[in-house]
């Protein structure tokens, strides 16, 4: 690995920052290497991370995918290899936090859907500016998007390259909280942490059952619910009894 994506790992939350900063974190071929290594290591060690959050060093998340890169003429490891690697985040067996700050443009807003969660800065700045460069998406835009804001607004947000803030992200679905610029980091590990003190057991069964039973329809969903349950985890009874003692 080259180092455009860093890990670090704290009592169970793993955090990959992009870094590349002095490019404002734009995306290129190197930085998805490094992101698919550090993907394909978290998704093996589920005993020792509960949870990821994925963010930028610097001045912002991502300004998206480096059209210098593009220009060039990106040499891929293999076909479609941005899109799998943004696939395989998405389907990590922990839950994902996307943490957004400033600029997520386009291929980056691509990257930040792989979350199960966003969290937005005050500052945050959405936008898919795919038509602004004559280019469509190929990473997920156009399924992940309309999968979480709807139709309607997708169509808005495509059409027009339009920018978000935060707060407006949160209004219309695509971020689920916005925090204050000047203390965003230290609430996104603060809200990561709540999810760490719950079953881990239950956060892979029940990300995997919302995977499995996306589209499907109420009573296949239902179904696939009742017969396909992982039931009760192995931390199950502890729980119950230091719930219990301090209710005692």
């Amino acid at each position: 690995m080259t180092g455009t994506v860093l890990r670090e790992t704290r009592d169970g939350l793993a955090i990959l920052t992009l870094n590349r900063p002095q490019k404002l974190n734009s995306l290129t071929v190197e930085l998805f290497e490094d992101l698919d290594a550090h993907v394909t290591a978290i998704a093996a060690e589920t005993d020792r991370v509960g949870c990821v959050v994925l963010r930028g060093a610097g001045r912002c998340f991502s300004a998206g995918h480096d059209l210098g890169d593009i220009a060039a003429g990106e040499a891929l490891p293999r076909p479609n290899f941005q899109a799998l690697v943004i696939q395989a985040l998405s389907e990590l067996p922990q839950p994902v936090i996307s943490a957004v700050h400033s600029h997520c443009y386009t291929g980056a807003l691509e990257l930040a859907l792989a979350g199960d969660i966003i969290l937005a800065s005050e500052d945050a700045k959405f936008a898919d500016t795919h038509a602004r460069w004559s280019l469509v998406p190929a990473w997920g835009m156009s399924q992940r998007l309309p999968r979480r804001i709807g139709r309607a607004k997708t169509n808005e947000m495509m059409f027009t390259c339009a920018t978000y803030s935060g707060a407006e992200a949160v209004a219309m679905g695509l971020a689920n909280r916005c925090f204050p610029d000047e203390t965003f980091f230290a609430d996104v590990e603060a809200f990561a942490r709540v999810i760490l003190e719950q079953s881990w057991f239950s956060h892979r069964a029940n990300k995997r059952l919302l995977v499995d039973t996306d589209g499907m329809t109420l009573d296949a969903g239902l179904g696939h619910e009742i017969y396909h349950t992982s039931g009760r985890g192995p931390d199950m009874q502890e729980r119950i009894a230091a719930f219990a003692k301090r209710k005692g």
